[in-house]
């Protein structure tokens, strides 16, 4: 019998460099004693089954239909939830097709943790749902218990930091009906006897999660979506999905082609997990994710562990799950392998260990347990997992192909995520959109050319796993995936000292050092993989600094930023904003149906507006400006007959507005166009009560309030360049904004200095942004407004059209709102002192 210190002892005597194929639990075992078993702990698998006799000759487990209004491939915990899901909502004639046996990709061999407290509100919905199908309702459905176990949950606080972090989570918890609890480190050793807590600065304890089983869970889901009409289908592997082009080029889902024969359907889910890319590929789909090794092992019997909580100690990146009367120790590490070569024949299939990589969760759960020390490892357990380069799930429907929807890359966590993203899927498929708020998992936060590339989609997963524990700071930035997409004006900022942001892969102006240059170097994976970490990182250090729930060190930095805004007036580089050109026949039309404001006024107007979903939420705020019509086409005036529109949105869900405008003019056909100006132009923003002083000595036009009114635009010269300037103001402040041809960008911007340099103008960055817009009350996208706000909800009916008959999506809901009333307000509050009083 191997015991973890012996594992440990093992690991460390062995070159890190040694690739996984040369140590393994072979060597280990021959040092040890008994060979560790490759095995997952639970009582029973599905992979009995799968491999009897016959299993290699046979066929799919019942004949395929036809026809199906929808397909769902992969029959692990998340494809099992959305089919169960779907028969719930009431679709008839889904099937799920699984190419071995349920739970054979990667769900078979899973951990099953469930832990209710996470720091979205969102996500808090969603596992509290799942905690309710797995522990409740499959068992009234069925009358089959699905293995659910309710042992509890503990977060371990090593830092002062960390605490103050779980005391947030138990705020959201309280907000959610979660019960949970802050422990002292005594309160804690009545709680874990067998815990070292003398370095600890407190607990969180959740009482009511658990654990789940995935056969059980899984094999249940699916006799009750059976039940209700659903069917499982088996041993029937995916061989292609047939596209059709309907009469407005529009690729849609025509067919799932299978080695038994094809089934018609205009709808596919792809939960295929770790294979999700391979289903993606049939289709012409980017998935985002990558796969990688992902391990945890099982003690012999401990004395005296049983009906412990299970247990997260982020700051040592290990859990301790009890297993009965052991424990499985496995956690997160910052040399995760790869699994560069997916098989499709790997089925109830699992990896030798590599201990040189999983030798500090040793360390730590032993510090946390100092009984492992001397306890055996009766087995381990190392399998594929996907993930995402944001470590957030994909779901949604995927913007190259209409009725073809994603359900993976859950990042091992599509257990306990699974019913709630199972139903929020169903809802998608049924009715184009979630309950939720499920932005941050919908495959259009990525832009495409970020799906792509292979290289950002590999950093960016790398980082995500291997800071899956770290403590989640609020002006965190990645240090991955970097300098993908850059402004005309990126070097020229850099060297005035920006420290840059990173939204939907735009570098973009986060605030100004006075300490010069701190440019984003290539990533090096945290020294992983016999890369060289960088030495006297400057941004880096400077992200460091950012570690901290309190005023940062650079605080002062922007607070003169923002006063310098207030009192004289500053420059913003906001190139990354999405642009497009709405343009053709229809324009007209599609513009007063998509937009919730009248956007159809005089050219030359500007229209701050939403744009709603069918339940009256908000799925975007923007501006709209009506164009007039030119036969000249340059980048700021595009040439056209008729109606024109130019659209300016937040950067960082430009294709979110992309995705949801295209899909309007595909479902309402309208015979327009939508065009992506983004990389063409640049925007510059001057904004502050000398904002008109400074440009009136840079354009060739009159900036006075008769001559150019709030909320309009012109085509003018700026330094002998033609740009449209837009009067608008984001932060409460007089304010133009400059969008300009990309090759135009640096001498314009020379210009605006050069004018403002007796005026006190300023460079700033978005970090003054948030905090200029927030004082006036102004509402931002996914920060303060969200898809389940409506703007009733959110103080912005200004921007409907209410008062007049004009119909344009969400109206129904809106109305219907206003007549019952709102139970719900978001709302700006102001204190006379400040909170912080140090």
């Amino acid at each position: 019998m191997a015991s973890l210190n012996r594992a440990l002892l093992v690991a460390t005597a062995c070159p890190r460099w040694r690739p996984a194929q040369r140590l393994g639990l072979q060597a280990l075992a021959g040092a040890a004693g008994p060979k560790a078993e490759k095995n997952v702990p639970y009582q029973r698998t599905l992979k009995e089954e799968a491999q009897g006799p016959g299993a290699a000759s046979r066929g799919p487990s019942q004949p395929l239909p036809s026809t199906a209004s929808v397909v769902v491939i992969g029959g692990g915990s998340v494809g099992c939830q959305t089919l169960y899901h779907l028969a719930k909502l009431g679709v008839a004639g889904a099937v799920l097709l699984e190419r071995e046996r349920l739970t054979s990709g990667t769900t078979w061999h899973t951990a099953g943790l469930l832990w209710q407290l996470r720091p979205s509100d969102v996500e808090v919905e969603l596992l509290a749902h799942t905690r309710r199908v797995v522990s409740r309702d499959l068992e009234e459905e069925t009358g089959m218990h699905t293995g659910w176990i309710q042992n509890g949950g503990l977060f371990i606080a090593s830092s002062r930091q960390r605490l103050d972090e779980y005391k947030r989570l138990m705020s959201l918890g309280k907000a959610y009906g979660v019960e949970s609890h802050v422990l002292s480190p005594a309160e804690t050793k009545v709680l874990y006897p067998l815990m070292k807590v003398d370095d600890l600065y407190g607990t969180l304890y959740v009482p009511q999660d658990g654990t789940m089983d995935p056969a059980g869970t899984c094999s249940t889901l699916a006799r009750a979506a059976v039940a209700r009409g659903a069917r499982v289908i088996e041993n029937c592997t995916v061989t292609g999905i047939r596209v059709r082009t309907d009469d407005f080029g529009v690729r849609r889902v025509a067919a799932v082609e299978t080695e038994h024969g094809s089934i018609q359907t205009p709808c596919v889910v792809n939960c295929a997990g770790v294979w999700a890319g391979a289903v993606g590929r049939m289709a012409g789909v980017k998935v985002p994710l990558v796969a990688m090794h992902h391990a945890y092992v099982v003690t012999e019997r401990i004395e005296g562990i049983q009906n412990m909580p299970n247990v997260r100690d982020h700051d040592a990146s290990v859990y301790l799950r009890l297993q009965g009367d052991a424990l499985s120790v496995g956690g997160y590490e910052a040399n995760p392998i790869f699994w560069e070569e997916v098989s499709d024949k790997f089925t109830f299939g699992l990896f030798d260990l590599d201990w040189d990589v999983f030798t500090q969760h040793i360390e730590g759960a032993i510090n946390r347990v100092p009984v492992l020390e001397t306890t055996g490892i009766k087995s381990t357990v190392c399998g594929p997992e996907s993930f995402t380069p944001d470590h957030k799930p994909l779901m949604g429907e995927a913007p190259e192909l209409r009725g073809f929807f994603l359900g993976c890359g859950f990042n091992s966590a599509g257990m306990m995520l699974g019913g709630g993203c199972g139903q929020e899927l169903a809802h998608w498929v049924m009715h184009g959109r979630p309950e939720k708020d499920m932005y941050s998992y919908d495959i259009r936060r990525f832009h495409p050319s970020l799906t792509a590339h292979q290289r950002w989609v590999r950093e960016r997963s790398h980082e995500s796993y291997a800071k899956n524990y770290a403590v989640v700071f609020p002006h965190d930035e990645p240090l991955a995936g970097r300098n993908m997409r850059r402004s005309l004006l990126h070097e020229e900022l850099l060297g005035q000292g920006c420290v840059f942001q990173e939204r939907h892969g735009w570098e973009r102006p986060g605030w100004f050092s006075p300490q010069g240059p701190a440019p984003v170097l290539e990533y090096d994976y945290y020294g992983a993989y016999r890369k060289r970490p960088h030495r006297d990182y400057a941004y880096a250090r400077l992200l460091a600094d950012e570690y901290t729930f309190s005023f940062p060190p650079q605080h002062h930095v922007i607070q003169k930023e923002c006063l310098a805004c207030r009192g004289a007036a500053a420059v913003f580089d906001m190139s990354y904003f999405g642009k497009f050109y709405l343009l053709g026949p229809d324009a007209r039309r599609a513009a007063d149906w998509l937009f919730s404001a009248n956007v159809s006024r005089p050219p030359g107007s500007t229209v701050y507006t939403c744009m709603l979903n069918h339940r009256g939420g908000t799925e975007s705020d923007l501006t709209v400006s009506r164009l007039a019509p030119g036969t000249q086409a340059c980048p700021v005036a595009p040439a056209f007959e008729g109606d024109g529109y130019y659209l300016a949105v937040g950067g960082g869900i430009a294709q979110h507005n992309w995705c949801h405008i295209t899909t309007v003019l595909q479902d309402q056909r309208f015979r327009c166009q939508l065009v992506d100006c983004s990389e063409d132009l640049g925007l510059i923003s001057i904004q502050g009560p000398a904002s008109r002083a400074i440009l009136q000595e840079v354009l060739d036009a009159d900036l006075s309030d008769a001559a150019f009114s709030f909320s309009t635009h012109q085509l003018v010269q700026a330094a002998g360049h033609l740009v449209r300037a837009m009067r608008l103001s984001f932060v409460g402040e007089l304010g133009w904004e400059l969008h300009v041809p990309r090759a135009s960008c640096l001498p314009v911007y020379r210009a605006v200095m050069a004018a403002g340099a007796q005026h006190g103008l300023v460079n700033a960055g978005y970090r003054a942004i948030d905090s200029l817009s927030i004082e006036k009350g102004y509402r931002h996208w996914h920060a303060e407004l969200r898809p389940d706000d409506s703007p009733l909800e959110a103080g912005l009916a200004f921007t409907c059209k209410l008062k007049s008959a004009e119909p344009f999506l969400g109206r129904e809901a809106l109305e219907k709102q206003r007549a019952e009333g709102l139970r719900r307000r978001l709302v700006c509050l102001t204190v006379e002192e400040s909170p912080w009083t140090s």
